[in-house]
């Protein structure tokens, strides 16, 4: 079993962190080797939660950025791949959205993960548009 919960972002521990996004591929689309930058990226989402297992095991996190009122970015969902097709996502999704329950819940899906989000109700949207960082 485990447990959902919001943290701060810059409170993570950043080689558990990575570590999660490893075991969940998220890695292989994240800058996760490049130690500033990701801890930049966990400490600037305003709406962060973790899963994790009773004996304290991050298997989980959804971090996201909200206004609260409209929109939720939710731009990283990492489950452990051994923790996968068990609720995790879902439980990490919902207590997301329990956050701010106005607001639109907007995601880029990871190539392998696009024939999940259907099943747990997200509607497909044909035109959203991604622009690269300066640098990347």
């Amino acid at each position: 079993m485990w447990k959902c919960e919001h943290v701060v972002g810059a409170s993570l521990d950043v080689g558990e962190a990575a570590a999660l996004y490893r075991a969940s591929t998220l890695a292989e689309r994240r800058p996760v080797e490049d130690a500033e930058r990701f801890t930049r990226m966990l400490a600037g989402a305003n709406l962060v939660v973790t899963a994790r297992t009773e004996d304290g095991r991050l298997i989980g996190i959804a971090r996201s950025m909200t206004d609260g009122a409209y929109a939720t970015y939710l731009s990283d969902l990492a489950v452990d791949a051994e923790f996968q097709g068990q609720g995790v996502g879902r439980d990490l999704i919902r207590v997301t959205r329990e956050a701010a329950p106005q607001a639109k819940l907007i995601l880029l899906s990871a190539p392998g993960a696009v024939g999940y989000y259907p099943h747990i109700g997200f509607n497909h949207h044909d035109s959203a548009w991604t622009l690269p960082g300066l640098s990347a």
